[in-house]
């Protein structure tokens, strides 16, 4: 028998008219008085579901090793054109495609963990994806997600304080904390008014006290998406976000932070990183992750832009599964691998640098003797930013098992 709690989120869709999923997730609770949190410091991970190629995004041109192993692949070094690598500090350079956020880079809001990953040497999509986002690599017990842990406890949490861009909440924002599920606040709509408010009044006389404080939290939630949905909204710095879900999602996080509704976390992905058969296009500047990374750097670079003086509240950190091999396949691809590369943008990162000790690219140096071996766990760049961005100090809790090591200095 369903659960009066799934049945009334169920009847919500029915009379707002949603669509396949909710936009909201019940439990959430908003300052009764109307007035909106305070401004807080403001955490976003961004993941690249599909596992990218991390040597191909953070190239080291500087290891002449890359260059043995990727025949074909591997991009050219900096040339000063459209299809050089973008040098960074002399070793290691961006993909062209990701020319928009060199200027971060300079400004020195945009930081890169190299050879960063998880301690769990699977190679599943689906596993290592678990891991990273539970934050507990190896073990598959664990029920709720890390950026959910993270969340501090606070007596009225606004019902936007966590949000999943998507149908459904992700992985890493499951748990016991409030979570709204925001697919395009534009396409929210109460349909039927007079409905509405009947189903309000119902339920909130009801003697179940856990139905009638679950529904008047849920109409709260209701109430708050659509103050934000009324507000125009215009990217600011004629910011121009990429066209596609990633680049609404971003613009969807913008606006629900210009709103000061008391955001403080937010998740969102973007898909298609699996890079088996032709990576690369004619040329390695070409091609299907080069599209992607257009689009990647594109959406942070807008978003960044858009938000203006406001990141200096926010740090968006992106992250991926696991690397891909470090020789090319003979499909003008890679395979699952280990180390990955990790970005940390915001106004108070400590940018302009890449963090991480870098392993090399020699036979002897590599994993297993095919990948980039793991020298910065995961964790470590995201304990950090749980402490100085969240506030949160309780790191054995967020990240159960794991010994935290010396913070590598990312934010200010």
């Amino acid at each position: 028998m369903p659960t009066r709690r799934l049945f009334l989120k169920s009847s919500a869709l029915a009379m707002f008219g949603v669509g396949s999923a909710p936009l909201w997730l019940s439990r959430a609770v908003y300052a009764k008085d109307g007035s909106a949190p305070a401004r807080k410091k403001i955490l976003i991970t961004v993941f690249q579901r599909g596992a990218v190629d991390g040597l191909n995004v953070v190239v080291p041109h500087g290891d002449p090793a890359y260059y043995g192993l990727r025949p074909s692949i591997a991009l050219p070094r900096p040339n000063g054109g459209e299809t050089g690598v973008i040098d960074l500090d002399g070793h290691f350079g961006l993909h062209p495609s990701l020319r928009a956020l060199k200027p971060f880079w300079d400004r020195r809001q945009l930081a890169i963990v190299e050879a960063v990953g998880s301690p769990d040497p699977t190679r599943s999509h689906f596993d290592a994806q678990d891991y990273m986002e539970s934050g507990t690599p190896g073990l598959k017990a664990t029920t709720d997600g890390w950026l959910n842990r993270a969340l501090c406890e606070e007596p009225k949490p606004s019902p936007v304080r966590a949000v999943s861009l998507g149908e459904e909440v992700a992985r890493t924002l499951r748990g016991k904390n409030q979570v709204l599920a925001i697919g395009n606040i534009n396409d929210f709509q109460v349909k039927d008014q007079r409905m509405a408010a009947t189903f309000e009044s119902l339920y909130g006389v009801t003697a179940d006290q856990v139905l009638n404080t679950t529904a008047r939290e849920t109409f709260d939630a209701v109430r708050l998406v659509q103050s934000i949905q009324t507000k125009t909204y215009v990217a600011a710095n004629a910011a121009k976000y990429p066209n596609g879900r990633f680049g609404q999602s971003l613009q969807q996080i913008a606006r629900i932070i210009k709103a000061d509704v008391g955001l403080e976390v937010a998740f969102t992905d973007i898909g298609g990183w699996d890079t088996h058969v032709n990576e690369v296009g004619g040329q390695p500047h070409e091609g299907k992750l080069a599209q992607l990374l257009r689009e990647f750097g594109d959406g942070l670079a807008a978003f960044a832009t858009d938000m203006g003086d406001r990141m200096a509240d926010v740090t968006l950190v992106t992250m991926s599964e696991f690397g891909r091999t470090a020789r090319e396949n003979g499909n003008r691809g890679t395979d699952h691998g280990h180390a990955n590369v990790m970005f940390a943008l915001g106004g108070n990162v400590h940018g302009g640098r890449v963090y991480g000790e870098w392993p090399g690219l020699q036979p002897e140096q590599l994993y297993e003797g095919r990948d980039l071996n793991v020298t910065t766990d995961f964790r470590t760049v995201l304990s950090e930013l749980v402490a100085g961005q969240l506030g949160n100090h309780d790191l054995a809790h967020v990240f159960p098992g794991f010994e935290r090591t010396k913070p590598a200095g990312l934010l200010a």
